[in-house]
């Protein structure tokens, strides 16, 4: 024997009241935008439109480009830092202009101007403090990384009252920041760890440096210097001995040569023990021993040599050059010492990135409006993209690095 209960339905009235409800909630759900996908920013990167003031968002993986963000001002000798998280890119521009990009929304969340003339920036080790390095008026300023509020300026105005463009900014540990000062001569710490009552230490440099950088274990600054021969060298770990002058013979005696474009230190390399450096106005990359700063040989190459980059394993240096030589690049094998490669990748070759585990090198022909993609193991084109007049190349595994 069984039982049952019967069902009861809703009388006629109350489902004329239920029905209406359920079609409007199913509307609306339909109505809801779709959500976007999940992605990660790790194989994330920029490259610099340079004429029209715009950044192309790139997909390193798919050899793709995302989107692309207008509004930035002149991006001649644009520059980017990334957000820890890699989310965000901080593009500085010519025009003094400091721009927050979103990259996974593709908008400017931020942007101010700054200054009158700029030259790049930095982000502090743990992502809070933005700081720009300035030509025009001189010095640096730091901002606040998630608004971009103004936290301090430091003017870079010596004693005797000289004020001087800014270069070679980096950072290192803590909150604190290095930078050269181009006509005093000197080299200057200031840590913004009480943000907006920043310190500085002051250290002679050399004449008019022009580029400087951070050695990728953090303990060195050297700065090339224009003025006289040689590079300024200060030692990180014992920053009380002061700077001190390494490979200040060299050009000595030999006939200066006309300098067509100086070269990017920040593009230098080191490599098993040795750190390779372009030299200026010469058709030569130097090669020093990273143990006693002493010049242990040179490598002959097509031309003034701009980028001197190492691949991630260390095992071969990448070399582009100034113009009229631009569409070449040459490609040194670190063992041997020797030029084993010399490639024509595009007119106009302004800068090369290479993915965080060097299979690939991404660069950009400017005068071709397009960035080309080279496999380095067989050193042959893979991929690219058009992209108008475009220079700097960014990817988002910067955001790990010391000096970047």
């Amino acid at each position: 024997m069984s039982s049952s209960t019967p069902v009861r339905l809703a009388p006629p009235a109350l489902w004329a009241l239920i029905l209406p409800a359920i079609v409007w909630l199913l509307s609306a759900c339909s109505a809801l935008p779709e959500a976007p996908a999940l992605r990660g920013t790790g194989d994330l990167g920029v490259v610099i439109e340079r004429a029209d003031g715009r950044v192309k968002i790139i997909d390193t993986s798919a050899h793709a480009v995302l989107a692309t963000v207008d509004g930035l001002g002149d991006l001649s000798h644009a520059s980017v830092v990334f957000s820890r998280d890699a989310r965000y890119a901080f593009v500085f521009g010519r025009d003094g202009g400091l721009t927050k990009v979103d990259l996974l929304q593709a908008k400017i969340v931020a942007r101010v101007i700054q200054a009158g003339n700029a030259i790049g920036g930095s982000i502090s080790h743990d992502g809070r403090i933005v700081v720009a390095q300035n030509y025009a008026p001189g010095g640096v300023k730091a901002f606040d990384a998630n608004t971009l509020e103004l936290l301090a300026e430091v003017p870079a105005i010596t004693a005797d009252g000289t004020r001087s463009k800014v270069v070679g900014l980096a950072d290192l540990s803590g909150k604190r920041f290095i930078y050269s000062l181009f006509e005093a001569g000197e080299i200057w710490i200031t840590d913004f760890s009480d943000p907006r009552n920043p310190q500085t230490e002051r250290f002679v440099g050399g004449k008019q440096p022009y580029d400087a950088l951070v050695t990728p274990d953090g303990r060195h600054y050297i700065a090339g210097l224009f003025g006289e021969d040689g590079l300024a060298m200060l030692d990180l770990w014992n920053p009380d001995q002061g700077s001190r002058k390494i490979l200040a013979g060299y050009g000595k005696g030999e006939a200066p040569l006309p300098v067509y474009k100086m070269p990017h230190l920040r593009g230098w390399s080191v490599a098993a023990g040795r750190a390779y450096l372009p030299a200026i106005g010469r058709h030569e990359v130097l090669v020093v021993d990273t143990d006693d700063w002493q010049e242990v040989g040179r490598i002959p190459v097509r031309s003034q040599p701009v980028f001197v980059m190492a691949r991630p394993d260390g095992r071969e240096i990448w070399v582009n050059f100034a113009f009229p030589e631009n569409g070449w690049v040459q490609v040194i094998d670190t063992v041997s010492g020797k030029v084993t490669h010399t490639l024509q990748p595009g007119r106009g070759i302004l800068h090369m990135e290479f993915l965080s585990k060097g299979q690939e090198v991404w660069m950009s022909s400017r005068d071709d409006n397009k960035v080309v993609i080279f496999d380095t193991a067989t050193k042959q084109q893979i991929g690219g993209f058009d992209a108008a007049s475009p220079s700097g190349i960014f990817f988002t595994t910067r955001a790990a690095r010391t000096g970047f």
